[in-house]
């Protein structure tokens, strides 16, 4: 995992803090080039960092990952290891992508147990 610095890293806490959003926006949160973020987005996305979301394919809508939050909390280690794609993903990362999935069943309404009970 080859990460740019600050633009990645800025490209990951704009969607964090403000949310899905588009290229433009994220140009105007992160000071970069639209054409910067264009061309980061798909490598992001390769790297499992952010999503691209709906409602249409070429819509342009990301969001950040699970996997990409861990990026932003481990992000001033990214010189210091050789592997930093392993040390975002932890012991731990399956739990939080579990949690995280059972969240968006929540979310939608979605439930485990039977109602007929």
């Amino acid at each position: 995992m080859k990460l740019r610095q600050p633009t990645d890293f800025l490209i990951l806490e704009a969607l964090e803090d403000k949310g899905r959003n588009v290229a433009t926006n994220l140009a105007a949160h992160t000071g970069k080039s639209r054409k910067n973020i264009n061309t980061r987005l798909p490598v992001l996305e390769d790297y499992g960092l952010v999503d691209k979301i709906g409602p249409a394919e070429r819509s342009g809508l990301y969001e950040i990952t699970s996997r990409g939050k861990a990026a932003l909390v481990y992000r001033d280690q990214y010189d210091e290891v050789d592997d930093f794609e392993e040390l975002i993903e932890g012991p731990n990362a399956a739990e939080i992508d579990n949690e995280a999935a059972g969240q968006a069943s929540f979310a939608r309404g979605e439930d485990d147990e039977s109602d007929d009970e």
